[in-house]
């Protein structure tokens, strides 16, 4: 299967392969102990961070790129030929969904203080908005930020948090005025008085990335830590929503690519009726379906990611491209998984891992109905 593009460089080429090289020598061979332990070391992010890979988008006086949308969907997609999809989020929810809002609304003196540490993989951040009440409908949060002086006191439980256990620095959601959308972020650090992981949470996939609930009991911070306008918050979450969706997107068609992969390699070797299974025209037909589906999603991925260099507003064809891939994703993994037979259903295979992580891909950043809504109230 070719990966041949037209929105393909050199560059990109390059840092396909710089990824490539790192999940073959630093991921494929340990993560399996990953899952069982619930969390990436630290250390594996770190080297991470020291290669350059957590700063593509952001400013090169803190040590990152400046590079653009495309750049960073590419970082996406190579990452997310591992197998191991716990790995692939604890390190998108850092690139790509905690850390720009530091990069989007942090001050100078903000950036100052955190933003070398976030590129470098010193620190590794998270983002608080999901509740146990509130999820894609951001506007029903009801974590609480109210003034006190020169502080701000936060109230309130977040749920399924990635990186919420061992995550260092938090971007946290709060209301601070009466209206639905009166919502502004804050800088939270691990070890604030009252902020507690309450519990790490267990999951059927992404095993090897760990999900908690916070608990926020009267947490004074400084109201130097409101990050951005306040009340502005909701806004911040939902343009950062399309980057976090794109993302997502990669991840699915990641999946869809190595699940294919496997497939292939599988059915051609496999030995059932007298051959391999891949003389079986339904096993050739509907692969072959399968393979056209994930190349037009991934046309359809890169020309979002390229409307987004180009400034223009993508709410609709990201939102689009969530539902779209979260589905398919599914579509092509469950397909694949049942060509394995037998094996497809053992712990111990890429492809059930595949199968697991796969699900959460239609749930998280968007469900697939909300998503959907969101494209045909723009019609």
């Amino acid at each position: 299967m070719s990966n041949a593009s037209i929105y393909d460089t050199p560059e990109y080429e390059s840092l396909r392969d710089q990824i490539a090289r790192f999940i073959t020598k630093e991921v494929e061979p340990h993560a399996a102990a990953w899952e069982e332990q619930g969390f990436v070391p630290r250390e594996v992010l770190k080297r991470m961070g020291q290669a350059g890979l957590f700063g593509l988008m952001y400013e090169e006086k803190y040590g990152g790129a400046d590079s653009d949308a495309m750049t960073n969907l590419v970082f996406a997609e190579a990452l997310s030929q591992s197998t191991f999809a716990g790995f692939i989020i604890t390190v998108l929810v850092h690139t790509d969904m905690a850390s720009p809002h530091l990069h989007h609304a942090g001050n100078a003196a903000q950036k100052d203080k955190y933003m070398k540490k976030v590129i470098a993989g010193e620190l590794i951040t998270a983002v608080g908005i999901t509740e146990p009440g509130a999820g894609s409908d951001v506007a029903g949060i009801r974590s609480t930020a109210k003034r006190d002086g020169d502080d701000w006191v936060i109230n309130g439980t977040q749920m399924f948090i990635t990186n919420g256990v061992h995550a260092d620095l938090y971007f946290v959601a709060a209301k601070t005025g009466p209206g639905k959308r009166d919502i502004s972020m804050f800088i939270v650090e691990k070890g604030t008085p009252g902020f507690t992981v309450g519990r790490a949470l267990k999951k059927t996939g992404w095993l090897s990335s760990d999900t908690a609930e916070l608990i926020f009991d009267n947490v004074r911070i400084p109201a130097w830590n409101l990050l951005g306008e306040e009340g502005k918050g909701f806004y911040s979450v939902m343009k950062n929503f399309q980057t976090e969706r794109i993302a997502l997107g990669a991840m699915a068609v990641g999946h869809c690519q190595q699940a294919l992969k496997l497939t292939l390699d599988y059915v051609r070797q496999r030995q059932a009726f007298g051959g391999p299974l891949w003389d079986q025209q339904v096993i050739r037909q509907r692969l072959a379906m399968l393979d056209a589906k994930t190349r037009a999603a991934r046309a359809f991925m890169y020309h979002c990611a390229w409307r987004v260099t180009q400034g223009h507003d993508i709410v609709q064809d990201v939102s689009m491209l969530k539902a779209l891939t979260g589905e398919l994703v599914n579509e092509v993994v469950q397909t694949c998984q049942q060509f394995h037979g037998g094996m497809g259903f053992i712990r111990e295979t890429a492809i059930e891992r595949l199968w697991r992580d796969a699900r959460v891909l239609a749930i998280g950043g968007g469900a697939t109905e909300v998503m959907l809504e969101e494209v045909a109230k723009r019609y």
